[in-house]
């Protein structure tokens, strides 16, 4: 391809997605194809003759549209908010166009210092103290498995230079809350140290982790002869968005020299409103913190911040020196090849880069902002409907609810909000997220894609009750 082709192609791919977002008002917000529907159109065997790519345009609208779940739909309130600005669009754009290899300084210099600058702009915007350094990951639970294999290290000595976990004098433990996210207890056991080694401790009525199980646990460990590794705190769990009490964790953590994480993946995003920091209140004696800005703050997928307080032991966890990737400059220079799993690193330092740019500081917070009065208002309303229950606090964007049923069983009840939930989505007119907590079904309204306003709101509030009605026939 010539750039020339590439330009003219280019302007129209430019304009198929600035179509798109046009008409994503109008498009069912989950898609509705079938298993196979989408494979069926494509040829079984690769092309043997090269092809014009003018020839896949139409086929963007036929065969993959039709497959596309609409994640900056304004009705999109399922799972958490993953949006992005199309000023990131644009950043990909560039970082695909040039192509840079970032896996130390001298591979491609801009991208390791704007990146650099970059975590540099995330942490103030998020009032983490000077002792923090950040990197970008793919994930959280890149990062999050990243943290765990420092902690590892950290209570082993550094293991890893000798014998491992093989040479552990003790099992090593690890606790975070029931409500955690999954990766934290994928990254344990991919961090070697077995699921009956991870304490997975009771929350309060508002889902949040209780200390005194946390401190009971420890000690129960210690009594044990096992060894106390880790503990992951998370503000803003995945199920409700409950708060664990980060101060009181610490404190725990720091008696029992234990690695603090906190995960932050969604919520982080919320830190750059100062009324807000409450919520993470104590974050400032994590040995690590993540959050995501590809979730609510509108950076492209993928794109994670972990923020490090001890950048020695993370090189002394993940660095390798062989001769090829030794330049002059690395005495100099930050390799961030070494700050985390990849060798191979892209640039996503641009987006990040392009959006703060485009929504400054003040933009971000009136995103937030704007997203949890819509919630808090949808939550006064479900306190106020009779035949409904609001499940959990609701600090942030998501609200949780279920549709009673008089007289029903426990069973009966989660299979009416299942169904409940499916009905809505099948509408096309909104999506919604079902989920268990403590054994019940509920129903996850998580607000925050691009151009969610009141009347989306309104409209998802009053398809709930439609359905809740029509299912209960």
């Amino acid at each position: 391809m010539t750039p020339d082709e590439f330009r003219e192609l280019g302007h129209a791919l430019v304009e198929w997605v600035a179509r798109y977002r046009e008409d994503l008002p109008g498009l069912p917000v989950m898609s509705a194809v079938r298993p196979g529907d989408i494979r069926a159109q494509l040829p079984a065997t690769p092309p043997e003759a090269p092809g014009a790519l003018q020839a896949l345009l139409p086929l963007l609208d036929s065969v993959v549209l039709p497959g596309i779940t609409h994640w900056n739909h304004p009705r999109f309130f399922a799972y958490f908010p993953s949006k992005t600005h199309l000023a990131s669009v644009l950043a990909d754009l560039v970082c695909a166009g040039l192509g840079a290899q970032g896996m130390s300084w001298q591979t491609s210099p801009a991208a390791t210092e704007v990146e650099e600058v970059m975590l540099e702009w995330l942490r103030q915007l998020l009032g983490l103290p000077l002792a923090f350094s950040g990197v970008l990951q793919d994930t959280a639970s890149t990062a999050t498995l990243v943290a765990l294999l420092c902690a590892r290290e950290k209570s082993t000595g550094l293991a890893l230079c000798r014998g491992g976990l093989q040479q552990a004098h003790a099992p090593l433990v690890v606790y975070t809350s029931e409500m955690a996210h999954s990766s934290v207890e994928k990254a344990a056991l991919l961090a070697g140290f077995g699921r009956d080694y991870v304490r997975f401790l009771p929350t309060d009525a508002a889902h949040a982790l209780q200390v005194e199980a946390l401190a009971s646990a420890v000690q129960a460990d210690v009594a044990a002869g096992l060894q106390p590794c880790a503990v992951v705190a998370t503000t803003g769990t995945t199920s409700t968005t409950a708060m664990d009490p980060v101060a009181a964790v610490a404190e725990v953590a720091r008696r029992h020299a234990l690695w603090l994480h906190v995960d932050a993946a969604m919520a982080g995003t919320a830190m750059v409103c100062p009324e807000l920091r409450w919520m993470w209140a104590g974050v400032e004696a994590a040995d690590s913190v993540v959050f995501n800005p590809h979730k609510w703050m509108g950076v492209g997928f993928d794109c994670t911040a972990y923020f490090v307080r001890d950048v020695g032991h993370l090189l002394s966890v993940m660095s390798t020196h062989p001769s090829y990737l030794r330049t002059k400059a690395d005495a100099e220079v930050k390799n961030f090849r070494d700050w985390g799993i990849p060798l191979g690193r892209r640039f996503r330092a641009l987006k990040v880069w392009f959006v703060l740019h485009s929504l400054g500081a003040d933009g971000l917070r009136a995103a937030v902002r704007r997203d949890v009065a819509l919630a808090q208002g949808l939550a006064a309303r479900v306190d106020a409907a009779p035949g409904w229950e609001r499940c959990a606090p609701v600090p942030l964007q998501t609200v949780c609810v279920r549709h009673l049923l008089p007289g029903a069983s426990a069973a009966e009840e989660d299979a009416h909000n299942l169904a409940l939930a499916e009905a809505v989505n099948a509408t096309g007119e909104a999506y919604v997220t079902p989920a268990v907590v403590k054994g019940r079904r509920l129903i996850r309204i998580s607000i925050g894609a691009l151009d969610t306003a009141q009347p989306d709101v309104d409209a998802v509030w009053a398809l709930l009750q439609r359905c809740a009605a029509d299912v209960g026939r």
